[in-house]
């Protein structure tokens, strides 16, 4: 009888031994796959065919001329896979791995704003009060603007408050650190933030309004802003071996990547110090923050309570315009943000209806292409929706059309760029970009760029090109 009990046990250990290789082999395949299958973000239709280009993820690396990436995927509530590409340091011969610390940059934002919330659910706040009550050593200045509507919680986390300051450039290893106060007067390397516009009129992102919120937490708590992090936020998540803290403390120098320029060149210092800490002060790894990820993606999928209540989460991802929630973007499938700090490009996307979070670190200014890249190849294997390519549609102009288009445009008083005629299409050059953009024509009035799909818009007045638009630049024809 012992005999029989005894192979019985060893046939159900073998038959869990097995199981759990099919798995890890499962898994490992579909791995491959993600880091074979990187595909082109953009995509241009020549007549009737589109052609769609693959990658491998390290050669892809060394082509872009990236120095490292982190990807982390989350899957019913658990780290399914998380893993390390490239270099995190070339000075010391460091490679990123899964516990490589990034900056995170603007990804900074919705965690911090889990704090300002915490504190609304225990009534220290109110996200519709005026911000100078709450404010003691630096009050917003009034104008003009906040005669009849004020700067609130809700505003500054959905970034209508109408504040100036749109991001920050962070503080070389030489550079004088100024206080939260100074920044918010325009003392350090940055505008001063006021109010520009009446509050609530409409979303313009400002990382000058996170800055005010990092001040009126400080004030509340009595506390330095990393340490409130760290104990009402980070640790209570479990990333603990994330940080606020700036500069970053020389325990985890260690393990923090190294940030590189889009020439490839290290940011000297290896990284900025972002005194701007709500803003873009986060140190974290894909893996952690898919922890804060999984906290918000539960409550709102089970609409139960959790970290944060369910009434409090349903108002942090509402669109309050322009895609724009209580710190996270949010949109038709998911929701997240992304960030840049100098030397670091992140996003983190967080599924509505699906239980899948993903979070991809790169530490180069560069790494916008990649991290599209790796999204389309996950978002295929896992079957995630929204998340798409950029198509564009070639027309082919003859060279007496593209001519309409030479000749230079004016953006402002000391920013002219110029327009000429390359091969099928037109050179973009000077005043707005370092490096020449190439464009191809999709129809009269709009070209897009050959490398990103970014459009340039073009405005006609009898048969005569007038002015051209990119992005929220508008620039006159001069010549």
């Amino acid at each position: 009888m012992r005999i029989l009990c005894y192979v019985a046990t060893l046939f159900i250990i073998s038959g869990c031994h097995g199981q759990k290789n099919e798995k890890n082999k499962s898994l490992k395949e579909r791995i491959y796959r993600i880091e074979n299958g990187l595909q082109s973000n953009l995509r241009v239709q020549y007549g009737d065919s589109v052609s769609i280009k693959y990658y491998n993820i390290e050669e892809r690396i060394k082509e872009l001329n990236i120095h490292g990436v982190s990807i982390a995927v989350m899957n019913n509530g658990v780290v399914e896979w998380a893993k390390g590409y490239g270099m995190a340091d070339t000075s010391e011969n460091r490679k990123v791995t899964a516990k490589t610390l990034f900056q995170a940059g603007s990804i900074s934002k919705p965690i911090a704003a889990t704090r300002a919330l915490q504190l609304v659910e225990q009534g220290q706040l109110n996200l519709d009060d005026n911000v100078n009550d709450v404010l003691k050593r630096w009050k917003v200045p009034e104008n003009e603007f906040t005669t009849k509507e004020k700067v609130t919680l809700r505003r500054l986390l959905n970034h209508s408050a109408g504040l100036t300051v749109h991001g920050f450039p962070g503080y070389s290893v030489d550079d004088k650190i100024p206080s939260i106060l100074d920044i918010l007067d325009g003392k350090g390397n940055t505008d001063p933030v006021r109010v520009f516009r009446e509050p609530g009129e409409k979303v313009g992102y400002s990382g000058g309004g996170y800055t005010i919120m990092q001040l009126m937490l400080t004030e509340i708590e009595q506390k330095n802003f990393y340490d409130i992090m760290q104990d009402e936020v980070l640790n209570p998540l479990g990333m603990t071996s994330s940080t606020y803290e700036n500069p970053l403390p020389k325990a985890y120098h260690g393990i923090a990547a190294a940030g590189y320029k889009s020439d490839g060149s290290q940011v000297t210092g290896k990284w900025h110090t972002y005194p701007e800490m709500a803003a873009a002060g986060l140190w974290t790894t894909p893996s952690q923050l898919l922890l804060w990820a999984k906290e918000i993606q539960n409550t709102y999928q089970t609409q139960k309570d959790g970290f944060l209540k369910t009434t409090t989460v349903n108002e942090m991802l509402t669109d309050y315009g322009n895609n724009q929630g209580m710190g996270p973007y949010v949109v038709e499938h998911l929701f997240g943000h992304g960030g840049s700090d100098e030397g670091f490009v992140s996003d983190l996307r967080i599924w509505k209806e699906h239980p899948i979070s993903v979070a991809i670190m790169v530490n180069s200014d560069k790494g916008n292409d990649i991290i599209k890249e790796i999204f389309l190849s996950i978002a295929k294997e896992y079957d995630l929706p929204g998340v798409y390519p950029r198509l564009r549609k070639y027309n082919e102009q003859s060279n007496e059309q593209l001519l309409r288009y030479v000749g230079e445009y004016q953006f402002s008083e000391d920013i002219t760029s110029e327009i000429i005629v390359k091969d099928n299409g037109l050179e973009f050059r000077g005043g707005l970009v370092t490096n020449s953009i190439f464009l191809l024509p999709e129809s009269d009035t709009l070209f897009f760029s050959a490398k990103t799909g970014l459009y340039f818009e073009f405005s006609f007045e009898n048969e005569s090109v007038t002015s051209m638009k990119v992005t929220r630049y508008n620039g006159k024809k001069v010549k």
